[in-house]
């Protein structure tokens, strides 16, 4: 699985790099400030390429919406950016074939059209208070030369990309190799007749399970070849990513519940239509063709493996090996910093991967009198230096779309 994820996931990560060093924030929050269908479109073509997870892309949401984004445009983009990406897009083609790469993306689309037309509806009965301008993601790319575009482009890609999704891509993989060895072949097959009542237990896995796009594709595949409908591995597919509750908690505070409703009803009641659109509307050989490769790749001999694809796997796992030191020894620096007067601790609830650190660091190193930020994931805990205003950071980080925590 990892050789035949490696060379496409590599190349997603160079993609999402591009795209965030040559497109800056403004341009999208820009084109999205409208409140009628064009908007929800633009919205949701804009966040299916990125490689955001549902976690990553709700400091950006928060921000586009405060930097001029209707609800609905907003909405469109939570919807449908953590289904997918550019490099979930490739690996789903890798493992799983040509036709779940195009209806994956097709079904996100459909989804956060329907869901950012909803809470448009919604909002013509109820008036909104005035949008706030928060610079979350600043235009600083664009003031450098085109070598430096490039290095941050790798930058990003190939460590701040890996820290956001290389735990979940790993449990993923964990995951799918245990469920290929110890799940019986026939465990799914009681469900085979009934593909709603899988799709449903599906949906009531999937939701608090909480994997990345990525690295939802394995444990798909490793269903599949235990006997899971294809319509059901969707289902899979697009819930997984999508919905979790730490999403759920923060669209309810920053966008009314009414918007977090329409956010988790239109994730479920989408994928189980597009699911069971699959199995009874679709050539069910379109979707199992790829999985005898699948299966040989899973099974088969170590001789068979590719020199490219091995290659490209000791990549993989020298940069999720680089971003896990890296964590250690953040977490290390943290605890043995020397504190002084002029240094301060903030608990942070909500940060959950290396997009959510780098926008917390960026917009708490603009306040005035902070001299540096550094932020450690696994412990919530953001270490502010400088002479600085308590509440003035703690109403940034509120601004942002995170919780800050009583120590």
């Amino acid at each position: 699985m990892l050789n035949e994820m490696s060379p496409y996931i590599l190349l997603g990560f160079l993609i999402a790099g591009l795209l965030h060093a040559f497109v800056p924030p403004r341009v999208m929050s820009r084109h999205l400030s409208g409140s009628g269908w064009r908007s929800v479109v633009k919205a949701a073509l804009v966040g299916i390429p990125l490689p955001l997870c549902s976690c990553g892309v709700l400091p950006t949401a928060v921000a586009m919406k405060r930097n001029g984004a209707s609800s609905a445009a907003s909405s469109s983009f939570l919807i449908a950016t953590p289904q997918t990406g550019v490099d979930s897009i490739t690996a789903t083609y890798s493992l799983l074939g040509p036709a779940f790469a195009v209806v994956r993306p097709v079904a996100a689309l459909v989804t956060a059209f329907a869901g950012g037309c909803l809470v448009g509806a919604s909002e013509k009965n109820y008036v909104e208070g005035g949008v706030c301008s928060v610079d979350a993601g600043g235009d600083e790319s664009t003031a450098l030369s085109l070598p430096g575009k490039i290095r941050k482009a790798l930058y990003y890609g190939f460590f701040q990309m890996v820290q956001s999704i290389g735990k979940w891509l790993v449990i993923g993989l964990v995951i799918a190799a245990l469920i290929t060895v110890c799940v019986p072949s026939g465990f799914f097959v009681s469900l085979a007749d009934r593909p709603l009542l899988a799709m449903l237990a599906v949906v009531v896995v999937a939701v608090p399970m909480y994997v990345c796009a990525t690295g939802s594709i394995p444990i798909a595949l490793s269903l599949m070849l235990k006997g899971l409908s294809p319509g059901t591995a969707l289902v899979l597919l697009m819930a997984g990513p999508a919905a979790n509750f730490a999403s759920v908690t923060v669209i309810s505070r920053t966008m009314g519940k009414r918007s977090a409703a329409v956010y988790l009803g239109s994730i479920i009641a989408g994928s189980i239509a597009f699911g069971l659109a699959i199995d009874y509307l679709l050539p069910r050989e379109w979707f199992t063709a790829p999985l005898a490769a699948a299966h040989g790749a899973c099974h088969g001999d170590v001789s068979s493996l590719s020199l490219f694809d091995t290659v490209c796997s000791a990549i993989l796992v020298g940069l999720l090996v680089v971003a896990f030191l890296f964590q250690i020894y953040n977490r290390y620096k943290n605890r043995h910093k020397n504190f002084t007067d002029m240094t301060a601790e903030y608990h942070i609830k909500g940060m959950s991967c290396a997009h959510c650190k780098a926008t917390v660091e960026k917009n708490l190193a603009r306040i005035e009198g902070v001299t540096s930020v550094t932020v450690d994931l696994p412990s919530g805990v953001a270490v502010v230096e400088g002479e600085h205003d308590r509440d003035a950071v703690i109403e940034k980080i509120r601004e942002i779309g995170f919780d800050p925590v009583d120590a």
